[in-house]
């Protein structure tokens, strides 16, 4: 019987360590996640990269297909010239953040011709009182009887569509908007370091201390 205190014979602990190189073959061994479907807003990988923003979009000659956009690795990504790593980091994580179905702005919507949504103002009965949303639907259909709640867009005031990147169509009275694809629309964006970062934070201090010190040389 074996206790707490009681050791186990040395020629038994080899046998207890997974070697190193074993490890390495289960972690390629584990099967690749899988590939999402492409969505009416987001239809090629030209539009993924142009939505996550960071000038990754420089980079859509070199990731032609939906295929190799989720399947591409970091090692490969920085052989195509992805670069620096901090970029293939977000694109990564973009991904991921895709096949999961989290999307940025417009990212639910359904109905989307030639690149554009459009929203338009519904009413919706709410027990007593009618609720004010904003529905996508397709172009030029004035008889709001459909549509998806689409999110990111509120009914400001009488019946005004407001939210990020929404362009109001003239004569609409405000209650009808579209969204087209932009350049960084979907991107989050980098802090800004302070003393220069957290490792040289320490070093400046100390230079901006000496200077107002006057012993700066």
């Amino acid at each position: 019987m074996i206790t707490r205190s009681s050791k186990l014979p040395r020629t038994l602990l080899p046998s207890l360590q997974l070697p190193r190189q074993g490890t390495r073959a289960l972690h390629s061994s584990l099967p690749f996640p899988p590939i999402p479907q492409p969505t009416p807003f987001v239809p090629d990988p030209t539009t993924f990269l142009t939505l996550i923003g960071r000038q990754l979009s420089k980079h859509a000659p070199k990731i032609t297909t939906w295929n190799s956009l989720f399947s591409l690795t970091s090692t490969q990504l920085r052989e195509l010239g992805v670069e620096p790593a901090r970029s293939r980091r977000y694109l990564l994580w973009w991904r991921d953040q895709f096949r999961r179905g989290i999307y940025g702005i417009g990212g639910d919507m359904q109905n989307v011709v030639d690149g554009v949504a459009e929203m338009r103002v519904k009413e919706v009965p709410v027990g007593e009182t009618v609720k004010k949303v904003v529905v996508n639907t397709l172009p030029g259909v004035k008889e709001v009887a459909q549509g998806k709640v689409v999110q990111g867009f509120r009914v400001r005031g009488a019946g005004t569509i407001v939210g990020s990147y929404a362009e109001l169509v003239k004569e609409s009275g405000g209650s009808v908007a579209r969204l087209k694809v932009q350049e960084g629309m979907w991107e989050v964006r980098r802090g800004h370091k302070v003393h220069g970062g957290e490792r040289r934070r320490k070093y400046v201090l100390s230079q901006i201390a000496k200077k107002a010190r006057g012993t700066l040389k």
